[in-house]
């Protein structure tokens, strides 16, 4: 997938004049918001199993080499072929040589968002696989010639009308605005792709290290369905999705669904473990697991290790306030929201999405709502001070914070400034909102007024209402 980050500016201005893409966010980013925080209202023990989940995961990262080799061992006693790869280059040669090997033609995938990071059915195309994405969403954007704009709801930009035109175009389906009508249209297209499919594709939610197993946690079928029906399984999960135990899993279940959608639990949790054994009447003849580095090591030595607790579950996009306004594709690579503005950096390289780490209003939202507590506000900022050492900021940047830092050091200068900024903003305004500001802060007033300043700041009137007179 091609990286397109450093455009967020120009991505942005074109979303924020898509209606259509600002109806269909403002309904589900709003609808997974509300219900998420109806779900932790009904469970009292969120925080606590939230500061749980966030121990284990620190563990993970601190003993990941050891976590890792028990995977690989445990996976490989219950039959499955564990490959390694250390970039997106590495990860398509190996899948690409799997499908060669298998003799595979056609597979069945389900939404995987490791998958996207290595372009993997393109590379599957190229070798000749005929690459059919599985979940509802998925398959949509499929149909689109689109990539995901969200982790967990890949095509929340499309209204049910976009998708019935798709199905007319490329399905040969009658037009509809009926969404039951709409699923049974996929339905019927699918059902004869898992049946005929020599390898199902999947991504995995958690590695359990002490039983070799792949968790995948959905709310369709076709996660399971990818699994168990092709002869052969191919599961590509990133290398810091494992956790130590089985007993563990529970424990992010719990978050997770809440989380992301306010569920108590998704409609289908599969726990993968080996391939088919004697007796098993379902099952694949062989499984290989596809772990992937690509960038994940660098990652966990430097400074923003704990962004690999991430559990993928886009509660952090449902809250950001600049996600609900330009939606996922503005960021311009595979991850959104306020966990693509810090890992996209950190996996593609600063210089290619400088743009990220400021398109974020540091409300904090997003650090408020993380089910395993990533500082996300605090990586955002240190990423503007990378740019910064790194010389990818302008002049122009670097005097303007020089500026407003000084002035936010010096009490006394800040209160002068506001007195006479309430003064002037009173003659010219006469109380009103200010329509326009001139050139660099118009882009504050293209599509909003500035409040007018106060008569009175507020320094002075907390201390005139504190009873303090200097």
């Amino acid at each position: 997938m091609r990286v397109d980050a450093n455009a967020f500016g120009r991505n942005a201005r074109k979303a924020l004049l898509d209606k259509t893409l600002q109806e269909a966010l403002g309904r589900t980013t709003g609808r997974f918001q509300a219900h998420r925080d109806a779900a932790v209202a009904a469970f009292p023990e969120f925080e606590a199993t939230r500061e749980r989940a966030s121990r284990i995961k620190r563990d993970v990262l601190d003993h990941l080499d050891t976590y890792l080799a028990r995977f690989i061992e445990e996976a490989e006693k219950r039959g499955a072929i564990v490959h390694v790869a250390r970039d997106a280059a590495q990860a398509r040669e190996i899948a690409a040589r799997i499908a060669r090997d298998e003799g595979i033609t056609l597979a069945v995938k389900s939404k995987s968002m490791a998958s996207e990071e290595i372009s993997l059915n393109e590379a599957l195309q190229e070798a000749g696989v005929t690459v059919v994405e599985s979940d509802l969403g998925e398959y949509i954007i499929q149909l689109a010639g689109e990539t995901p704009s969200h982790i967990i709801a890949p095509a929340v930009h499309k209204s049910r009308d976009d998708v019935s035109r798709l199905f007319e175009r490329h399905l040969g389906e009658p037009r509809t605005d009926s969404i039951p009508e709409l699923v049974g249209m996929a339905r019927r297209h699918l059902r004869a792709k898992f049946l005929s499919a020599g390898m199902g594709i999947s991504g995995g939610n958690f590695l359990v290290a002490d039983t070799g197993s792949v968790a995948l946690v959905t709310n369709e079928g076709n996660g399971r369905m990818g699994t168990i029906l092709p002869r052969v399984h191919l599961a590509v999960v990133g290398i810091e999705k494992v956790i130590p135990r089985m007993a563990d899993l529970p424990t992010f279940l719990r978050l997770l669904a809440r989380s992301a959608t306010g569920q108590t639990i998704s409609s289908y949790v599969s726990i993968v473990t080996g391939t088919r054994r004697a007796g098993d009447p379902e099952g694949p003849e062989r499984t290989h697991i596809l772990l992937l580095d690509c960038g994940r090591s660098a990652i966990l030595e430097g400074k923003y290790r704990e962004v690999l607790k991430c559990i993928r579950c886009a509660a952090c996009l449902n809250t950001c306030p600049v996600y609900q306004s330009v939606g996922g594709h503005a960021y311009g690579w595979v991850y959104s929201g306020p966990i693509g503005a810090v890992l996209t950096p950190l996996l593609v390289g600063l210089p290619e999405a400088i743009a990220l780490p400021d398109a974020s209003t540091l409300c904090g939202a997003c650090a408020d709502v993380c089910p395993v507590k990533i500082p996300l506000p605090d990586f955002l900022l240190e990423l503007r001070s990378d740019a910064r050492e790194q010389g990818l900021k302008t002049p122009g940047e670097i005097a303007a914070m020089k500026g407003y830092a000084g002035v936010m050091r010096r009490a006394g200068l800040l209160e002068a400034i506001e007195r006479i900024a309430g003064v002037l903003g009173q003659f010219f305004t006469k109380g009103k909102g200010i329509a326009g500001l001139p050139y660099p802060f118009s882009g504050w007033t293209e599509r909003r007024d500035f409040p007018a300043p106060a008569a009175l700041p507020f320094r002075k009137r907390w201390k005139t209402r504190r009873g303090v007179t200097r």
